[in-house]
């Protein structure tokens, strides 16, 4: 078992506000509120850290569902896009889209297909998110 932290702290309350996250590894140390959420500002907010995390932790995945099928190299890159909608007097999250790019040689496209669609569904973060998961890939064997 790993326990990791992160704290977030704000200022002021509601559109005024300003907040700030920060991870004990010191990996992240960024400025959020409303403007970096809804509005571009310079910051971070809580679907951009969904998405690094859920990108980071799909793309781990698959890569040990390749090495435990026998392949010892290749490259991976996934983007994720987190949507955040409007749900009656507050917002959800209500889809995380993953798209991955994968060159493993000696592979072919549907047995990739298959171990992605794997690591989708037994990846940490996808299992926490309450939300409708896609995938797409893109694949070089």
């Amino acid at each position: 078992m790993t326990v990791n932290t992160a704290t977030a702290r704000y200022e002021g309350l509601g559109k005024e506000g300003k907040g700030h996250v920060a991870t004990k590894s010191g990996a992240l140390d960024a400025p959020y509120g409303f403007m970096t959420r809804f509005e571009d500002a310079p910051g971070t907010n809580p679907e951009e850290m969904i998405a690094a995390a859920h990108a980071s932790c799909f793309t781990m995945a698959t890569s040990f569902a390749l090495a435990k099928a026998g392949h010892e190299d290749g490259t991976l890159e996934t983007s994720c896009d987190v949507t955040l909608e409007k749900d009656g007097d507050g917002f959800k999250v209500s889809k995380s889209a993953l798209t991955l790019k994968g060159k493993v040689p000696g592979l072919d496209k549907a047995k990739f297909e298959e171990l992605a669609a794997g690591a989708k569904e037994g990846c940490p973060i996808s299992k926490l998110l309450d939300c409708e998961i896609t995938l797409e890939t893109e694949f070089e064997g």
